[in-house]
């Protein structure tokens, strides 16, 4: 049955609020686009008229959809090459989605998009739909097809494995851009004694090079071994340069509503580190540099005003 133009308009008005659930979901922003362009088309050959409530209806389909995703996806990232990082999103990006509670903005901060790869599927959606979007258990349970009982365990079990991950604390902005500043004047001073002094003791760094950028397989561990990656990657060598096709202009911003660093070479966004900041200092960074997952960061990028580099790396 063709759609009307009404029937298309209601869609578009639940899109963002779609790809903000599928983006928690599946981390990755391309696929959540993919997944709410798979709902439009199963919302095309409905019969739209007999549906009482369309949002609850594209939710379901969307969640069930991402579900199927996120199965194979677990498969696929057994063969991934190196570490398996979340897609970043930068300030303002309209598929971070809703903001307005610590536990909508908790549960899109990078550091648990990472920590949700731990859950299984039913896990991760009833996690999101509950802490993210402040579904009733009654509609989770009618999304899922379980029961409230059923659901309300699940939840149990995702918050303990997210609470089993290290806390977050949430900054405001001009607090994670002195984080940033302070971490790039220590980065670039050729010591290693100022960063391990902003770091905490079990500090760890991940990178994703998605087998096209080189990303070291494993973490680096500890305080020391942080700082010493730090300061040999922010030291200026013509191999870096011509790696990433120039001298990256670096910029402190947000990704993910945490501070983050962002490397950009002639407008093209080629890194984007994300620090995990806790009371203790910095507890994480996590490192993102497979060029297929900087694509809707590049597109971010040119699209806003982001003022004057705080250095050329390189």
């Amino acid at each position: 049955m063709a759609l009307t133009a009404s029937d298309v308009d209601r869609f578009e008005a639940s899109r963002p609020r779609l790809e903000a659930l599928a983006y928690r979901l599946l981390g990755s922003a391309s696929e959540a686009e993919d997944a709410v362009q798979d709902t439009f088309l199963r919302w095309q050959a409905a019969d739209v008229g007999r549906i009482e409530v369309p949002a609850a209806w594209l939710t379901k389909v969307l969640t069930n959809l991402c579900l199927n995703q996120l199965t194979s996806a677990r498969a696929r990232r057994e063969t991934y090459v190196g570490q398996w990082l979340p897609e970043p999103l930068l300030a303002g990006d309209p598929m971070l989605g809703p903001a307005e509670t610590a536990e909508q903005r908790e549960s899109v901060s990078y550091a648990v998009l990472t920590l949700l790869e731990r859950l299984t599927p039913s896990e991760r959606a009833v996690y999101v739909l509950r802490e993210a979007f402040g579904y009733p258990h009654r509609e989770i349970a009618r999304i899922l097809d379980i029961t409230e009982a059923a659901g309300q365990q699940i939840l149990h079990r995702a918050k303990k494995h997210i609470a089993d991950g290290r806390a977050r604390a949430e900054i405001d902005e001009a607090a994670a851009r002195r984080i940033v500043d302070e971490f790039l004047a220590a980065a670039t001073s050729g010591r290693t004694e100022p960063l391990v002094r902003l770091l905490t003791q079990d500090a760890v760094s991940i990178g994703d090079g998605g087998g096209k950028v080189p990303a070291r397989a494993k973490a680096f561990e500890g305080a020391l071994a942080v700082a010493k990656f730090m300061r040999g990657l922010f030291k200026p060598g013509e191999a870096k340069r011509a790696l990433v096709g120039g001298s990256p202009e670096v910029y402190a911003t947000t990704a993910n509503g945490g501070p983050a660093v962002v490397a950009v070479v002639d407008g093209r966004v080629v890194g984007v580190m994300c620090l995990e900041v806790t009371a203790e200092g910095i507890a994480a960074f996590r490192n993102q540099v497979n060029p297929d997952k900087l694509a809707r960061a590049t597109r971010r990028w040119a699209a806003t005003d982001h003022g004057e580099p705080l250095l050329n790396a390189f």
